[in-house]
């Protein structure tokens, strides 16, 4: 690990492109050494007030220290495959794709309203690739309190799982005690019937746990609280 420079991998990147042809792939590729050296100069100008609750912003929101759904979220038990699943994966291996890093992010702050330096020391603890710089700027993003205008966003975690997983593949790799299920069931193991429940052997409540929060109205009550924080600025 780091022993590629970036601009070796951008020239290398640059290459391919001209050697072959341009895709999705090399354009995000470049597009994340830019994020990479975004962070560097944010660390740079701001400082420790990167590390600060109230992030670069300054906003001083309520965030809760909920150790019981934090462990949850932790262990890869909160009723959503998606998050479940990566989080396991970063236990596991110490790695988690940048589309997992932003879908748990986002549901630690914006679904269950749980202070984001939690979730920053956690990653800090476990990647294998950690950057300073990266882990805590991008958490400051996600949690609203960055350099960032836009202000209280979020990911709908049903339609990140459904677009970026449709079969399932990922989510039945990492939790196989719901691996039973089909492709059209396995993102929403919540919406199972009893019966569904007895045919698959998967028990909700049981084997695999109730979501541990209402993903729009758990969303609806953190975004009145941020919005209130940020009114008082």
């Amino acid at each position: 690990l780091g022993c590629l420079s970036p601009r070796h991998i951008y020239e290398q990147v640059k290459e391919y492109e001209m050697q072959r042809f341009k895709n999705d792939s090399t354009y995000w590729l470049v597009f994340e050494l830019l994020w990479r050296d975004y962070f560097r100069f944010i660390c740079a100008k701001h400082g420790n007030h990167l590390f600060r609750q109230s992030g670069l912003q300054g906003v001083k929101i309520p965030w809760q220290e909920d150790w019981e759904r934090f462990e949850l979220w932790r262990q890869g038990m909160t009723g959503f495959p998606l998050i479940d699943a990566n989080m396991r994966e970063l236990a596991a291996t110490g790695f988690m794709s940048n589309r997992g890093r932003q879908n748990v992010a986002s549901f630690l702050t914006k679904n269950l309203g749980i202070n984001w330096q939690m979730g920053a020391e956690w990653f800090e603890s476990l990647l294998i690739d950690y950057d300073v710089c990266s882990n805590w700027g991008n958490w400051n993003y996600t949690a609203g309190v960055g350099n960032d205008a836009r202000g209280f966003r979020y990911f709908n975690i049903q339609k990140q799982s459904k677009d970026y997983d449709p079969q399932g593949k990922y989510v039945k790799h990492w939790l196989p005690e719901i691996a039973s299920l089909p492709a059209s069931k396995v993102h929403e193991p919540w919406k199972l019937q009893p019966l569904e429940q007895k045919l698959y052997e998967v028990r909700i409540g049981v084997n695999y746990p109730q979501p541990v929060v209402d993903l729009i109205k758990s969303v609806k009550a953190n975004e009145t609280i941020y919005n209130a924080a940020l009114s008082q600025k």
